[in-house]
């Protein structure tokens, strides 16, 4: 009995001990995680999420170690809110593993930014190789999309460097960058070279992994798209439909509902679960010759041109069937590999294994993967399959940059010497015109800066010396505690910064209500209770001193009803902030998509655009003269609390000229409201103003946004679409279906005929703003209108009967509008007061 109990007591033992084993050896194969990574959002002060819920930290605010932390809680935005802009080589630069593959993901969203991205023109860099090169906005990022650019870089030192080098006068942009280390042993240390074409038979083995390789195609063989949150390295995997070149050869099998269980503690990173769950196998039943058809995926890449083509296998059709499977891989015309079943030596089950083969594209540019059968299965199934399939370019001598290390090295030792030389020599001159110098610039600085208050070129930015501990140098350094950005200003509208504080409770985020390109805006109310909004400029968001002067100079030579009404501004220190009315429906654009706000009638819709053409008109014709608002789009049109409009942010604002004449200036504005003449030829007039009225008018009646991606290609624009829908006489199926049975057929063809007009490519042909006041004025008259008009009725047939009073009723054209608009004549000389209110700025977008 005792030699039984201590058998058993052995027994038992023995088996806790190999469980304890057991569930080491688990804890073990899921105890890798990335040792760093960088996650970050360019352009901004603020942190971004991602949709697989990463953390982007703003460059702005980046730490001298620049990792992710949880912990991190500052304000939160959305990922490619924000952008980055060179106009000179710059670069970021990572504290990194040394001898380690990083996977590098460079974003590109180029629409809704103020700056002309479509425009630019840039190489980006790293390890002295080109990783792109002549990148453009439309044809290599796609036509203005968001776009993600992969690579895997192999790198031998500690510190690694991104750089950006815009092409001659063009400029550069990123939106985000992601740099971390892949797990241990993720490429093979070499392989055998294959040619697809079968050109020269066999090559030999080459060395892996390269320096540099591009992600061309990521394949879920047999399953769905695999998004970003399902890949422990956040990669995309496609759907392999596309690629197939026999379609009926090939059949998706039954999903595995089990998790695969992994050999190595980091092969869950070659692959997710859902690539080994899924896969394309050969359908059987679709040919009697099984021993004479293989599935075949065919792609499109490079000539001539290296690729690292890896394939991944999980044969999780042996574990529901008899023995494993068998079968032949084949890549182009003369390379085949026999593909057995890998299985486990622990628990004798088949695990995920994948191999990588380095394949010349060959002179047609192609490379294909085929699977096909032996003839003879150890399951006594003919059959094949395949999981996944990824396609890597590699970066050739070719991609090389050798003016690099110059740029950025020797050249600028180079240069040191040379003015330490040159100082030395130059000493005692310098000394003798030292006092004149300094003469000369004083006389010259105040020149320079009305200068600077009339010109608005692209954001500037500096190198960043490194990503850690350094900070991009800003204008707003060169401000002081007491100094005033414009010498002439009104210093009685300057509010001190106490008072700011006081009335907005220290800028509490509970008063926030809006954020746009120059800052958030906050409400509050003044110690003599006026309600006011209060716009704070926030470094790095997009504009700095030359929009904040540029408002303060225009709001207060500007007084109209249906303009925001300028109180005051503060400027102390580094802050830049600007006061304004107050208005409590905020803008026109939430009344248009909002749904819980009352949707707005159209005849009240007329009345808003009748009030922002006059706010418009004023801007170029009244007292102030010749002012083009340059940013024209729902966001920027209040409404107080009888919804009268107002339009707001002149922060783009610039003079125009008073005759026909156009000023040549950098683009700035709204992708979807800009003029196309205007960004053509960067001439910039009164009508370009109009075409973005135009675009907002159609916006007012089929309340849907000015672009919308998600819509199909021919759709996304709305100005094209709607005069597309107009020439077909389609209209009517793309108006708000809020106004149904509202809108009288005359004043719909009246107004419809305004947008057309206002939309004409060439500015020549568009009315001014006065014309379309008057257009306007007339489309709510026939709305208004006791008796029937009939369809061929318009501004210029108005019957000869028709009373005087009524034509009184419409608005003069030209020069008389100053005269005979009430609301304008009100306001032509009325100065500023602090008792007004201001809007609720609630922009979806920073300029």
């Amino acid at each position: 009995m005792e030699l039984f109990r201590r058998s058993a007591f052995h027994a038992h033992f023995f088996h806790l001990l190999l469980s304890l084993l057991f569930f080491s050896l688990q804890v073990f194969a899921q105890s890798y995680t990335l040792p760093y990574t960088y996650f970050v959002n360019c352009g901004s002060a603020t942190n971004a999420v991602d949709d697989a819920g990463r953390m982007f930290i703003g460059d702005l605010i980046a730490t001298d170690t620049f990792r992710f932390t949880s912990q991190n809680s500052r304000e939160l935005s959305h990922l490619n809110d924000s952008v980055r802009v060179f106009n000179q080589p710059a670069f970021y630069e990572f504290d990194i593993e040394q001898d380690a593959v990083h996977i590098v993901r460079l974003h590109f969203s180029p629409s809704n930014f103020l700056a002309d991205l479509s425009a630019a023109l840039f190489d980006v860099s790293a390890s002295e190789f080109f990783l792109l090169k002549n990148v453009n906005a439309i044809n290599t990022i796609g036509n203005g999309s968001a776009t993600i650019k992969e690579f895997f870089v192999r790198l031998s030192t500690g510190k690694f460097r991104i750089i950006f080098i815009p092409k001659s006068s063009s400029i550069a942009f990123v939106n985000a960058i992601e740099v971390f280390p892949t797990p241990p042993n993720f490429f093979e240390s070499e392989s055998q070279q294959i040619i697809s074409d079968g050109r020269n038979g066999g090559a030999p083995n080459v060395v892996l992994p390269f320096l540099i390789s591009h992600t061309i195609y990521r394949l879920n063989v047999g399953g769905d798209v695999i998004s970003i949150n399902g890949d422990k390295l956040w990669r995309k995997w496609e759907q392999d439909d596309a690629y197939l070149l026999n379609p009926s050869f090939a059949k998706n099998s039954n999903p595995y509902p089990s998790t695969p269980d992994y050999e190595n503690p980091t092969d869950d990173y070659f692959a997710p679960d859902l690539v080994y769950r899924t896969a394309k196998e050969l359908n059987i039943n679709s040919s009697s010759s099984l021993n004479f058809f293989n599935i075949t995926w065919s792609f499109p890449l490079r000539k001539k041109t290296l690729h690292l083509v890896r394939v991944h296998f999980y044969d999780f059709i042996a574990i529901t069937s008899d023995g494993f499977l068998v079968f032949n891989l084949y890549i182009g015309n003369s390379f085949s590999k026999e593909i057995g079943s890998h299985v486990s030596e622990r628990n004798g089950f088949p695990y995920p294994f994948h191999y990588d083969f380095p394949v010349d594209s060959g002179e047609n540019g192609l490379i294909n993967v085929s699977v096909g059968p032996l003839g003879h299965n150890e399951s006594g199934q003919p059959t094949a399959f395949l999981n996944g399939v990824e396609i890597m370019e590699v970066m050739d001598e070719g991609s090389k940059d050798p003016d690099i290390n110059e740029s950025f090295g020797e050249k600028n030792k180079k240069k040191i010497v040379g003015v330490l030389v040159g100082l030395s020599v130059g000493g005692l001159c310098l000394v003798c015109i030292l006092g004149c110098g300094i003469w000369f610039g004083l006389k010259c600085r105040k020149k320079r800066s009305d200068e600077a208050s009339q010109t608005h070129t692209h954001t500037q930015w500096t190198p960043l010396s490194r990503f850690g501990g350094g900070s991009t140098q800003s204008r707003f350094t060169e401000r002081t505690t007491s100094s005033s950005p414009i010498p002439d200003l009104n210093l009685g509208l300057k509010f001190s910064l106490a008072e700011i504080k006081t009335a907005t409770n220290h800028f509490n985020k509970k008063f926030l209500v809006g954020e746009g390109g120059f800052g958030k805006v906050y409400r509050g109310v003044m110690r003599n209770g006026t309600k006011v909004a209060v716009k704070r400029s926030q470094p790095g968001a997009g504009q700095g001193i030359s929009e904040f002067e540029r408002e303060i100079t225009i709001l207060s030579r500007i007084r109209h009803r249906h303009l925001v009404s300028f109180i005051g501004y503060c400027d102390e220190g580094l802050e830049m902030i600007l006061v304004y009315e107050f208005l409590e429906k905020g803008t026109l654009r939430e009344h248009l998509y909002n749904s819980n706000l009352p949707p707005l009638p159209w005849k009240k819709r007329l009345e808003i655009c009748i009030g922002a053409a006059r706010g418009l008109h004023y801007l170029h014709k009244g007292s102030a003269g010749g002012i083009i608002h340059r940013d024209v789009k729902s966001t920027n049109i209040l409404l107080d609390e009888n919804l009268v409009a107002k339009v707001s942010d002149f922060g783009l604002s610039r003079a125009g000229p008073l005759d026909e004449t156009h000023v040549s200036t950098d683009i700035k504005g709204t992708f979807g409201y800009l003029d196309p003449e205007y960004f053509r030829t960067q001439q910039l007039t009164e009508k370009s103003d109009v075409y973005s009225f135009g675009v907002l008018l159609l916006e007012v009646l089929c309340a849907r946004p000015a672009l919308n991606p998600t819509l199909p290609r021919e759709q996304i624009n709305l100005a094209e679409w709607g005069l597309r829908c107009k020439k077909m006489e389609l209209l009517e199926e793309i108006i708000d279906p809020k106004l149904e049975g509202q809108i009288d057929p005359n004043s719909l063809r009246k107004y419809s005929d305004t947008i057309e007009k206002c939309l004409q490519d060439d500015a020549a042909n568009r009315p001014t703003m006065a014309d379309v006041l008057w257009d306007l004025e007339y489309a709510l008259q026939l709305q208004q209108s006791a008796h029937p008009r009939m369809p061929h009725e318009d501004s210029e047939t108005i019957p000869n009967d028709a009373s005087s009073a009524a034509i009184r009723r419409f608005p003069s054209i030209g020069p008389s509008m100053l005269r005979d608009d009430p609301d304008m004549s009100q306001d032509l000389d009325t100065h500023l007061t602090a008792t007004e209110v201001f809007s609720q700025i609630k922009a979806d977008y920073g300029r």
